[in-house]
């Protein structure tokens, strides 16, 4: 190792581990339990004290030159400046100000604690306790920094808040410890806690639930209801924050990776709205059906054979696509994953305003699978039809197999395996949907036209989401064009659009990062000729984690001239 290889690795090492004790969720999540005992700080020192060792950090990291370091470790030095950045443009353009969305929320984890922490024997419990004790200042710091939204103007839109605060409420209204998410791991205790300690730590356990816990919820909530939903901005573009064209142009650089305008984005938008719109008239035509796409639309959104009864049926049908998913893997890709996935259904406590799917990441260590989430609130709004594509993206090969695969790099630094760049990660689980085509997974024309409706849905977030944010379109206007160029439904659509209100810039990593992909690919075939391999391009672009779109070019250029040099 040269001396500016080394210089970077010191560097980023200290970096990793400075970052593992200042999130200690975060070091939990990649199996280091050395901070289990306590949550983040949010507290205006602590984080002015964030953004200065993160500017430190860069100043640092650009006084290495890159000319004197190896091509590996310029890969590495080029995704930890990519993550700087961010840290330092969420802070600098006080994004941090708005800890939750219509999406998520900084309290929402909370109630899964005991299932992210490995909890084996007395000790690893204590820790537990002692992170539930630690609730109730974490939510206070949160409160603080609400508060700091509410006076500077970085609130997050009123209108998208409205019952968002159920599940807290469903918490707060319990005065039995025992009936709490939290009361989990002691209800039945691990097999490596003896039995004589298991008294003591449920005592232990009904104190802090009860008389800190508790009480700090019932806190939030009203501070919720009563100061900050009243007190919220009746605005709902991005452009209408505090310097708010700057704030969205910091967005759509971190979740695009790439420097693109509004403008940009809004018209690429509506030339994927148009390709994809031919496609649909032409599997609507495929599937046998005589009226225009609107009708079409609502044929799809109301006939009762494209909608689960129960339930059982939807996670079943999508256990079924994810295991037959599997089983093509091979001749698709070279290596893959050792970590395996499950299916579950997304908790009830937050289903009613949560999307349609997600992928749910575990720690690497034995004894811990991802979970692929199916949304079975509302059975009437979760289309059978759309299930290969939700699970394309959300399970393999999309989220899950891209973030097991990355996190077994074993020869990467930390910092690189455990990170999530919105634009790769997002446009790879997109190009997984599109991928699904030539696997052979979708079976009927309804299924690939929910694989189209699916990609006019992340095509039409281009346009919804900077026209909102940049042009100023209303909450119905986004409705509306949502209603009228994807088969979703309308509850479907009203959670999405408010999503995209709250989470500016978001949605624009899904498509952004598919079009890179598949402009890349396309090169590669065209370059290579006979001599393209699919798996051994696929195996390239995983092989480099989560990077920037730029990155990710350069990378495969590289990986091109090398197989025309063999």
């Amino acid at each position: 190792m040269n001396d500016a290889d080394q210089r970077f690795a010191q560097l980023a090492a200290a970096d990793w581990d400075w970052r593992l004790s200042e999130f200690p969720q975060l070091a939990t999540s990649v199996g280091d339990a050395s901070h289990d005992d306590r949550l983040e700080r949010v507290d205006a020192a602590s984080r002015a004290a964030r953004l200065a060792r993160w500017r430190a950090t860069r100043e640092a990291l650009a006084a290495i030159p890159p000319a004197q370091m190896s091509p590996a470790a310029r890969i590495d030095r080029a995704v930890l400046e990519f993550q700087l950045q961010g840290f330092i443009a969420a802070a600098e353009s006080h994004a941090d100000r708005m800890p939750l969305n219509s999406d998520s929320s900084f309290y929402g984890p909370l109630v899964d604690l005991c299932d992210a922490q490995p909890l084996r024997d007395a000790a690893d419990y204590r820790r537990f306790l002692a992170r539930l004790a630690d609730i109730p200042r974490f939510l206070r710091e949160h409160v603080e920094l609400l508060r700091e939204g509410l006076a500077t103007g970085y609130t997050v839109p009123q209108v998208v808040l409205a019952g968002r605060d159920q599940p807290l409420a469903a918490i707060a209204a319990l005065d039995d410890p025992a009936a709490t998410p939290f009361w989990k791991p002691f209800a039945a205790f691990a097999p490596g806690v003896a039995e004589a300690e298991q008294g003591g730590l449920r005592d232990a356990a009904r104190r802090v639930i009860g008389e800190q816990v508790l009480p700090a919820y019932r806190e939030l909530l009203a501070f919720l209801r009563e100061t900050y939903v009243p007190g919220a901005r009746r605005t709902t573009a991005a452009c209408d924050l505090p310097d708010g064209d700057a704030f969205y142009a910091a967005q759509i650089r971190h979740y695009t990776t790439l420097p693109l305008t509004a403008d940009q984005i809004h018209a690429r938008g509506l030339q994927e709205v148009a390709r994809i719109l031919a496609e649909m008239h032409d599997v609507m035509r495929e599937a046998g059906f005589d009226g225009d796409l609107p009708a079409f639309l609502r044929f799809l959104r109301t006939d009762a054979q494209f909608y689960a009864r129960t339930p059982h049926e939807l996670l079943a049908h999508a256990s079924w696509i994810a295991k037959r998913i599997d089983g093509l893997l091979p001749k698709f890709f070279g290596t893959l994953p050792r970590q395996p996935y499950g299916v579950a259904p997304v908790p009830d406590d937050i289903a009613p305003f949560y999307t349609t799917g997600r992928y749910v990441p575990a720690p690497q260590p034995a004894g811990f699978a991802g979970t692929y989430w199916v949304n079975t609130h509302a059975l009437p709004s979760r289309a059978l039809y759309t299930l290969p594509a939700l699970t394309l993206h959300e399970a393999v090969p999309g989220h899950h197999l891209q973030i097991a695969l990355a996190a077994e790099q074993a020869g990467q630094p930390a910092f690189r395996r455990h990170g999530f760049v919105d634009a790769y990660g997002e446009g790879w689980a997109l190009y997984a949907e599109h991928l699904g085509d030539e696997m052979g997974v979708y079976l009927t024309p309804y299924e690939q036209f929910g694989r189209l409706t699916y990609e006019m849905w992340r095509a039409a977030r281009l346009v919804v989401d900077t026209g909102l944010h940049a042009k100023r379109w209303s909450r119905e206007d986004a409705r509306a064009y949502l209603l009228a160029h994807t088969a979703l439904s309308e509850h479907e659509v009203a959670t999405e659009v408010d999503r995209y209100i709250s989470w500016p810039g978001q949605a624009l990593s899904y498509k952004i990062g598919e079009l890179t992909i598949r402009d890349l690919r396309a090169r590669a075939e065209l370059r290579l000729g006979a001599a393209f391999d699919l798996r051994a391009f696929h195996d390239a672009v995983l092989a480099l984690g989560s990077v920037p779109l730029g990155l990710l070019e350069e990378q495969v250029d590289a990986w091109i001239a090398r197989r025309l040099a063999s």
